[in-house]
């Protein structure tokens, strides 16, 4: 194959971390780990689609037009041994951290967010960044409308699993670490809780995982401001209280935080 002009992936090695989460995101196959230095290892692998951009947590990827060997799709396609281990445990492409900026009624629309370019790429270079249009509207004028209450979610993924340890949304963060069932369970949930808040959720019954290790790193890693735990009454729920409890002490970080259970029948215990 020929080498033709085409978008394709730039690493900034001054700036990658070693983080490894470009190398999960890209099930081509095409970025390794090189002396704690991710780096395009095959550019025919490489589709220019960016899937590996908005994992990145220092913004070392980026987007450049070159001569590049053609994107060998029915290769790329194949995963690895290696790949299929990080999709079990990073999961699809859904599973890329993002946030999401709800913007005030004075504000408008990032450009990112109406799909134009911004320096440093074209569409969804750097983080992906979701603005809610209906968010311009203040919310007082929303209710008084009768119109729905909206999702006050401000990052994905959330699950506890999933949500890399040093994601940007993570900076001066108020944590939210909620067992699953509470969302269900309590009908303002949002409102409550979730708002202005980065939430993960778990079930400590079901995940055979150690909630601690992982909350632990998050905590030490990142300038958290503050953690709530929201779990059931049910005695199976106290595990995720537990593992926060653990996660601070291990983090070596005292940061303020509390508990709230809620009752199987929605209301607020504690």
């Amino acid at each position: 194959m020929k080498p033709i002009k085409r978008q394709i992936i730039k690493i900034d090695e001054e700036l990658c971390n070693g983080c490894g989460l470009c190398i999960e995101a890209c099930y081509e196959g095409a970025i390794k780990l090189i002396d704690g230095k991710a780096k395009l290892v095959r550019e025919d692998y490489c589709d220019g689609l960016g899937n590996c951009l908005p994992v990145c947590p220092t913004g070392a990827i980026s987007f450049e037009e070159r001569e590049a060997l053609p994107f060998n799709e029915e290769e790329a396609g194949k995963p690895t041994d290696a790949h299929i281990k990080a999709a079990q445990a990073a999961g699809c492409p859904g599973s890329q951290a993002r946030t999401i900026v709800k913007p005030s009624e004075n504000d408008t629309i990032p450009a990112r967010a109406r799909g134009g370019c911004v320096s440093g790429g074209c569409p969804g270079s750097s983080a992906k960044t979701i603005a809610r249009e209906s968010e311009l509207k203040s919310r007082p004028q929303r209710e008084i409308a009768g119109q729905k209450p909206e999702s006050e979610l401000m990052q994905w993924p959330v699950q506890i699993k999933l949500v890399p340890v040093n994601a940007p949304y993570f900076h001066n963060a108020k944590l939210l670490v909620a067992a699953d069932c509470t969302a269900f369970a309590y009908a303002d949930f949002h409102k409550d809780f979730i708002k202005n808040h980065i939430t993960l959720i778990g079930c400590p019954k079901l995940d055979a995982s150690d909630y601690s290790e992982k909350l632990a790193d998050i905590i030490r890693l990142n300038n958290i401001k503050s953690l709530t735990v929201v779990r059931m009454e049910v005695p199976c729920c106290s595990g995720i209280e537990h593992a926060a409890k653990e996660a601070i002490i291990k983090s070596g970080k005292m940061i303020p935080w509390q508990v709230k259970v809620i009752s199987v029948n929605g209301s607020l215990v504690e």
